[in-house]
């Protein structure tokens, strides 16, 4: 049997183009080193699984290419690229700060910064969740980060800027990462999927991108979970049921029976949720959402704020459309309260139930405006 390669590894980028959603991070450096203007340390921040660490990865590998393309990205044909590509390179090192939090081991770290590359112009320094270094460690660290080596360059990636002391902070160029858009995840989803014969329709992955939350790396740990249960086809009920999500069509069919005022189908499809295992809070809450959306889609202004791409957004316009901004303004603020009240509740099926019952009741006295 092949050895299986999950996807967030296999689909890793390898150049600043394939880097997904940092743009502003990935121009800026491309600029730099374009223009030889490079800092000695950089500071990379923000959510799991966006980049921080790859990011870091294909600079190391562009700053010590020997014959860099004309936008700033690695030839992958020097020595310097193929012993990268082979992870043989001795000019790029990487520290898990989680594991190596010690003075001791920073002070190994300042002893090894003084050794000057052999292939290269420089040494590159990768510190990942710089974050989990000690009080003793960071101080330690001070005066190598503010006048290291010529050779040395210094990139520390964290998820938790705040834990990092300002005296860090001053001597870092830092750069924040961006959550991954959702439409940005789906446009990589649909790319993976087509590289692995995977075919699937667009509420699939738009379900897995909103799971994700941000992160691409999670969204490609589930891509992965989904194929392995739904095979080469995934379908959105297949991939709502194998993430545990409620999938669209649940939100579109109970704002179709507000809007009706049909409180026993309303009530029904309550009880076909729950009886799937899902809690009232998670319902209530991505009903709460889906108004959101709909809102968004009243006014051309909002309507980029609408984290969905393809013929989801042509479901929501179309609905939004039968539905007046009154009714959405108090539905949203209807299913806040039933959501704040579901924590002190002590029946919260009948707290839910209610909700939706006075939401059909808006949705009979509401005349529908476009």
């Amino acid at each position: 049997m092949d050895n299986f390669i999950v996807s967030a590894r296999k689909y890793r980028p390898a150049a600043f183009a394939s880097v997904v959603g940092q743009s502003h991070i990935t121009s800026t450096l491309k600029n730099a080193i374009s223009r030889g203007q490079l800092a000695h340390a950089y500071l990379f921040c923000g959510p799991r699984g966006v980049g921080k660490t790859t990011c870091a990865r294909i600079f190391a590998k562009a700053i010590n290419c020997l014959n860099p393309t004309a936008d700033a990205e690695a030839c992958n044909e020097c020595e310097s690229c193929k012993a990268f590509n082979e992870n043989r390179s001795f000019n790029i090192h990487e520290l898990d700060a989680a594991s190596n939090n010690s003075v001791d081991d920073i002070r190994n770290l300042i002893d090894q910064v003084r050794i000057p590359p052999q292939v290269g112009r420089y040494s590159v320094y990768i510190i990942d969740e710089v974050h989990m270094l000690s009080l003793q460690a960071f101080n330690a660290f001070l005066k190598t980060l503010e006048e290291p080596p010529a050779h040395a360059v210094f990139i520390l990636a964290t998820t938790e800027k705040h834990k990092i002391i300002p005296t860090i902070l001053s001597r870092c160029q830092i750069y924040d990462f961006n959550r991954i858009r959702v439409e940005d995840g789906v446009e990589y989803l649909k790319y993976i999927a087509s590289q692995e014969g995977v075919t699937y329709d667009d509420e699939s992955l738009h379900i897995i991108a909103q799971k994700a939350d941000g992160g691409m790396r999670d969204a490609l740990s589930m891509f992965d979970k989904v194929v392995s249960f739904c095979g080469s086809n995934l379908t959105i009920k297949e991939v709502a049921g194998t993430l545990n999500v409620l999938d669209y069509d649940t939100y579109f069919t109970i704002t179709q029976q507000i809007l009706a005022g049909n409180y026993t189908e309303a009530l029904l499809l309550f009880d076909d949720v729950l009886r799937k295992g899902f809690s009232g809070q998670t319902f209530v809450a991505g009903l709460n959402n889906h108004f959101r959306d709909l809102l968004m889609c009243k006014n051309p202004q909002t309507l980029p704020l609408l984290e969905v791409t393809g013929s989801v957004a042509e479901r929501y316009k179309t609905q939004a459309a039968e539905c007046s901004v009154p009714l959405l303004f108090e539905g949203i603020n209807l299913l806040t309260a039933i959501d704040s009240g579901l924590r002190t509740a002590t029946n919260q099926r009948l707290h839910v139930e209610l909700g939706l019952m006075k939401l059909c009741g808006l949705g009979q006295k509401k005349t529908v405006t476009p």
